[in-house]
């Protein structure tokens, strides 16, 4: 493990087991140096254990960098359980690894993600302190996906000001791969700014709910990422930009809510390269962890997620003035930050 080419200076890794009830689990804290190490609950069906690990590494380092660039109290971490998200012995999987968490004290804290909602999150609570994105914790109706979705919005509103010197999306072609929670979210704050919505996703009662809502134009989610549109947004899962979609873009700028992105870090390089304006993953999506994390500190959400557009800025207009990859300034703008709370 400590070979894996994507264990890159974590602190912990837990693998965490219970026969009785099937558990297969691994906890990744990656940085604890500003704060408790916060990130997601994902629960998928991977296909080996090697593949989840290579996952919840990715993702917990991801998640450093993202409460650092995000200006948050807290370090990075992720956990994956390794099940179907439809298994009936859900509920039992989630308390059993419940209390793995518990056990950390505090140095790790959980919430939703892919394969884990709220009403799990309410399960993994009823043994575990230190679990936030749960609904009881929060005001009703709460949810952390439309913030995730508000800050992409804000992200989205920065890169167009970047690029063409105006916030102003009307009249903007925006392809939206991906209409979960969030991206549901962000497609209906870039319809209320007057965008023309080009979607996807392989769940047909979501598309068909963007084309009736927004006037969306559906297509093959194989397809999204080449549509002539003026911005792609990636909304699912990682790796959406590499060797064969990055040459097939068409849009001028790409700005999404996706978790890595980038296949390989030298995909940041190849976007330059096309003249692509890149707003990094980790400082779009940053909205969730700063209105679900305000339960760990004290924070004003909506002022925090409005700073985003000025982080956007400074990304885009520090590597322009480089000449290098935004995804290559922004993680050294994060890790500074990191390495000052190590000081």
């Amino acid at each position: 493990m400590f070979d894996h080419p994507s264990c890159n200076g974590h602190e912990q890794v837990l693998y965490c087991h219970d026969p009785d009830v099937g558990l297969r689990a691994i906890i990744a804290i990656h940085n604890t140096a500003l704060g408790p190490a916060a990130g997601g609950c994902r629960m998928m069906p991977y296909t080996s254990a090697d593949d989840a690990l290579t996952d919840v590494l990715r993702l917990s380092e991801g998640m450093t960098l993202k409460n650092a660039m995000a200006g948050l109290p807290l370090g990075g971490g992720k956990c994956v359980i390794i099940a179907d998200q439809n298994d009936p012995a859900k509920p039992d999987l989630l308390r059993a690894f419940s209390h793995h968490v518990q056990h950390l004290g505090g140095r790790f804290w959980t919430a939703i993600d892919v394969g884990v909602g709220p009403a799990d999150a309410e399960i993994l609570a009823e043994g575990c302190d230190y679990i936030f994105a749960n609904s009881s914790r929060y005001e009703p109706g709460f949810s952390p996906a439309t913030y995730t979705a508000l800050g992409g919005f804000v992200s989205i509103q920065a890169a167009a000001e970047h690029r063409w010197g105006t916030p102003d999306l009307s009249g903007r072609r925006v392809a939206v791969q991906g209409l979960g929670a969030a991206g549901s979210g962000l497609a209906a704050h870039l319809h209320q700014a007057g965008a023309s919505l080009v979607v996807a996703d392989i769940r047909t009662d979501a598309v068909n709910r963007a084309v009736v809502e927004y006037g969306a134009v559906a297509v093959d989610p194989a397809e999204i990422h080449a549509q002539n549109v003026d911005i792609f947004a990636p909304c699912a899962l990682g790796a959406v930009l590499n060797d064969t979609t990055i040459s097939q873009l068409r849009a001028e700028v790409v700005c999404g809510l996706a978790n890595n992105q980038l296949a390989e870090a030298r995909h940041g390089q190849q976007l330059r390269d096309l003249a692509i304006t890149y707003v990094p993953d980790y400082v779009a999506n940053a909205g969730g962890i700063s209105a679900a994390g305000a339960v760990i500190y004290d924070e004003d959400i909506r002022q925090r997620i409005e700073r985003m557009r000025d982080t956007v800025l400074e990304v885009l207009g520090t590597a322009d003035a480089q000449a290098r990859p935004t995804s290559a300034v922004a993680d050294d703008i994060a890790r500074s930050r990191v390495a000052a709370g190590q000081s």
